[in-house]
């Protein structure tokens, strides 16, 4: 029988009502001719609820404490979950990430996961049951809880859904599918039928948040499809595939706006070789996650070195830099905080000239300005002043017809 895993999020599972609604999706799947594997995040606003409880206690509380404490959320989900599908007269069994044997590395609240024994779901699915497993879990090789970090429960499903060899993994949430734009900042953003691992995986690091990149990464390695869809209706949602030909033809598929950022810049970095490694090698030490990086040359003997981090990281970011200092040499080290990134992301960049034309004209009208730009294959990004962040990103949407279907817009020359 094909294997069909599905995945819950919060705000699917917020209460009793809607738990039974999701619950009635999983049977519907098996009535079906699935076997089906269930992953459920922690209910509404619990795990933010959790974090506010152990604040409360400890303004710094220890990273191993706060990953037993998180994982409960999950196994509540999950036990509720099952005794759902239980009083509607089919069989079902909750799991944990360590019952699974999701194991993962040891970096608590971010860890990785590095291998899944996925026999004990086998041997239940084989024996009729829906099976339940919580989202954002795993443990290391001592036996330690560990969480996956924000969003992990997508990492979960789509990591099951290779291990277990299913062919397509549901995401359901409270969107009916992955949107050209944040319907709530741009409110003429349409629903995409498709779009590819490369595009969404760009979109989910630059801060949408229909999808967690690392869910993408799986799906992409493994080749399992995944499918976003809502947990209200049963209308079909977007597909996330491989690139095929006519995505080509689609100049830019989304925009994102990232406001919750900062950018750290070390003026006058002595420019020799291996300095640049030792900045970047005490910011791994750190777990800092940097997203841009960019470096100017001043002279022959001096360059700017900046990059961009979430504003949860700054405090690490700025501690780190400090102990490198006596090992490069540097100016001065000057921090903004009060900036926001607007990206425009399309595989169509990569056969079409003029997006870069367009995205600065777009901001350049709206009198925008641009601290800095950075660009990938398939992505422009630009850091503006926190206070132009809406109004860019509306007219980089506006510019690019993210308002249209795909097959509605301005052909890209």
């Amino acid at each position: 029988m094909a294997i069909l895993v599905q995945k819950f999020g919060g705000t699917s599972v917020a209460n009793a009502e809607k738990i039974r609604r999701a619950a009635g999706k999983a049977i519907a799947a098996k009535q079906q001719g699935y076997q089906v594997v269930v992953v459920a995040s922690a209910r509404g606003h619990q795990t933010d609820e959790l974090i506010a409880d152990a604040k409360e206690i400890n303004p710094n509380p220890p990273k191993r404490e706060m990953d037993m404490l998180l994982s409960t959320g999950e196994q509540q989900t999950v036990s509720l979950f099952a005794m759902a599908i239980e009083a509607l007269g089919h069989k079902a069994m909750s799991f944990t990430g360590a019952q699974v044997k999701i194991i993962t590395d040891d970096s608590h609240t971010k860890a990785r996961i590095q291998s899944i024994g996925a026999e004990v779901l086998r041997e239940k699915l084989d024996e009729g049951y829906i099976a339940i497993v919580a989202g954002f879990q795993g443990m290391d090789e001592n036996g330690n809880i560990t969480t996956l970090g924000r969003g992990g429960s997508d990492t979960t499903a789509v990591a099951l859904a290779a291990a277990l060899g299913a062919k397509i993994c549901d995401i359901y949430t409270d969107v009916d599918g992955v949107y050209t734009a944040d319907p709530r900042l741009y409110k003429k953003a349409v629903k995409l039928k498709q779009i590819s691992y490369d595009e969404i995986l760009e979109l989910a690091s630059l801060g949408a948040g229909v999808m967690h990149s690392r869910s993408i990464e799986f799906g992409k390695k493994y080749n399992v499809t995944i499918q976003v869809r809502s947990s209200i209706n049963d209308i079909e949602g977007t597909y996330i595939t491989h690139e095929v030909p006519q995505m080509e033809g689609i100049l830019v598929s989304g925009a994102t706006v990232q406001k919750d950022f900062a950018k750290l810049t070390l003026n006058g970095l002595e420019n020799r070789p291996g300095n640049a490694a030792r900045v970047f090698e005490v910011l791994c030490a750190a777990k800092v996650v940097v997203n841009d990086i960019i470096q100017t040359e001043l002279n022959a003997d001096k360059a700017n070195l900046s990059f961009t981090v979430g504003k949860s990281d700054l405090l690490g970011a700025k501690e780190a830099i400090e102990k490198v200092r006596g090992k490069v040499n540097y100016d001065s080290l000057f921090i903004r905080d009060d900036i926001a990134e607007v990206s425009a992301v399309g595989v169509g960049m990569r056969s079409h000239y003029g997006v870069a034309n367009m995205m600065f004209k777009a901001l350049a009208d709206a009198k925008v300005n641009i601290d800095a730009i950075t660009t990938s294959e398939i992505r422009i990004s630009c850091l503006v002043d926190l206070k132009d962040a809406n109004r860019a990103y509306e007219v980089v949407c506006d510019a690019f017809e993210l308002n249209k279907a795909a097959d509605q817009r301005t052909q890209p020359k």
